[in-house]
């Protein structure tokens, strides 16, 4: 199997938030935030997986790149935050992702805020297993 460069992943990466978002390629770099920069909404995350997945050719589970599941969860949220735990598992879920500024204030509105243009390269260097 082909080894594929960061460069690779992320001019495929770029393409795909390009396609999905309707942004221009200046825009997608690598400190870029998915919603606060790119202007992503929740729908666009199931377009950006699918050409990720398609682009790869990688299968990403529901969940695992943005883990809605435990940002909706009564488990993990009090009061709009996560908790200690969602927090934890988070992390656990998301090691591609630094989430040291939202550990600081983990309002579940913010989290869209977090994820950048690098974050999605880190997680699709994973799973392409170089």
């Amino acid at each position: 199997m082909a080894i594929v460069t960061q460069e690779d992943i992320f001019t495929k990466v770029q393409t795909a938030l390009v396609d999905a978002l309707g942004v221009d390629e200046e825009e997608v770099v690598p400190g870029a935030r998915l919603v606060g920069d790119l202007g992503a909404e929740s729908i666009d995350f199931l377009d950006i997986v699918f050409r990720l997945e398609k682009s790869f050719d990688i299968k990403i589970p529901r969940g695992e790149l943005f883990p809605e599941d435990i940002l909706t969860s009564a488990e993990f949220v009090q009061n709009g935050k996560l908790t200690p735990e969602g927090l934890k598992r988070l992390k656990e879920r998301m090691p591609f992702a630094d989430l040291t500024t939202f550990s600081a204030n983990p309002a579940v509105q913010d989290f869209g805020n977090l994820l950048t243009v690098q974050d999605m390269c880190r997680y699709v260097e994973t799973k392409v297993g170089n």
